[in-house]
């Protein structure tokens, strides 16, 4: 049984409105974000992709995937894409302490300087799970909440990859932050939704950019 959306409700975009859900703007842009890596072969096969189409987009890394494929991470930033802080250890803040959790995004910061001198300011918890108490601090330590417009649900493997696409293109408008995986888990729709996702929504007049 399905338990997320694929086009997020307004309803929650309002309750929530101190996340980033969507970037309205005149200009037909959208943003692709992925997160769970870098991962090898995966994040690899991602950046050749999108290098070809020439689109740059927002990469969610986790601290230890950054910290066990340095080389990999750095690729990502001199292609030219954005980074946000994922956590450490992917952590569920729904069932995470503050103190604990912050402690992890404040780890998974650490692993992105200490690999590449940037310091970026946007975060996207794990599972789309957090909690007033760690968002209001993330808030006050300078952090923008990146979350999503619309979901591939390319991580969910009981769906087709076929199906997977569809959920990307009938519902992407102008402004929409679309979330993908980077990850093993997510490479059998991504692999097929991701080139066919690009040329699509290009052929429709979007353009894409990266999160700030």
């Amino acid at each position: 049984m399905k338990l997320y959306w694929i086009k997020t409700n307004t309803f929650i975009k309002k309750i929530f409105s101190n996340y980033v859900w969507e970037i309205p703007n005149t200009e037909n842009k959208i943003y692709l974000t992925f997160d769970d890596g870098p991962t090898p072969d995966v994040t690899e096969w991602v950046l050749e992709k999108l290098q070809k189409q020439q689109v740059k987009a927002t990469f969610f890394c986790i601290g230890k995937n950054i910290d066990s494929n340095p080389d990999l991470f750095k690729k990502v930033i001199n292609d030219g894409h954005a980074i946000g802080n994922h956590t450490f250890n992917h952590l569920n803040g729904w069932k995470t302490n503050t103190a604990d959790y912050l402690e992890n995004a404040a780890l998974c910061q650490s692993a992105i300087y200490e690999h590449q001198p940037v310091n970026p300011k946007l975060f996207r918890p794990p599972y789309g799970k957090i909690k007033t108490s760690q968002s209001k601090r993330l808030r006050e330590l300078g952090f923008k909440i990146i979350m999503w417009d619309v979901l591939s649900a390319d991580f969910d493997q009981t769906i087709t990859p076929e199906k997977c696409l569809e959920n990307v293109i009938e519902n992407v408008v102008s402004g929409s932050v679309i979330i993908f995986h980077d990850s093993v888990k997510g490479y059998k729709n991504l692999e097929y939704v991701l080139p066919r996702s690009l040329q699509i929504l290009k052929d429709k007049g979007f353009t894409f950019d990266t999160i700030q």
